[in-house]
């Protein structure tokens, strides 16, 4: 019976990797659902216009916020299941964010774990930002914004052009 249970346990472990590998692919496919030029408004009423292009031969997607500050963001895999996401903030910082998607699969949310060129864990960064996939013409992108120890979310609601 012991060696069962082994065959079992081991068994359930990779199929649970398995389908965390797969998680992290399938969370970057729908992350490059989003190619394409999108506009829309920002939670302050101004325009708001964002771009994403896969880059690398598939193994990255950039994401450019156009506007008075334009940013840049990089999205890719880091091994199989790891889904990070590099902000290259007006601010001159880098936060660095690891994503993961709800059970639903209709948000994925990147949360902080590093920054680079971050004077201090208290000074201005993005801390987050959270994708919600309404349909493929249609989605939200939820910026939060860490500042000595305030947030501030900037929500873009955006409609893929043409």
């Amino acid at each position: 019976m012991k060696p069962n249970r082994m065959a079992i346990a081991i068994f359930v472990t990779l199929a649970a990797l398995s389908a965390a590998g797969q998680s992290g692919q399938k969370s970057f496919d729908q992350m490059k659902s989003l190619a394409g030029a999108w506009q829309g408004k920002a939670s302050d009423g101004k325009s708001v216009e964002v771009s994403f292009k896969e880059t690398a031969r598939g193994s990255a997607l950039m994401s450019e916020i156009m506007g008075e500050d334009d940013m840049i963001s990089m999205i890719h895999l880091d091994g199989p299941n790891r889904l990070l996401l590099t902000h290259y903030c007006a601010r001159g910082n880098q936060p660095l964010m690891e994503g993961s998607a709800s059970p639903d699969g209709k948000t994925i949310t990147f949360n902080f774990l590093e920054a680079t060129n971050l004077a201090s864990p208290d000074d201005g960064h993005m801390q987050s930002v959270i994708f919600t996939f309404i349909d493929a013409n249609h989605h939200i992108e939820e910026w939060h914004f860490a500042d000595h120890g305030r947030e501030h979310v900037v929500r873009f609601d955006l409609e893929r052009k043409g």
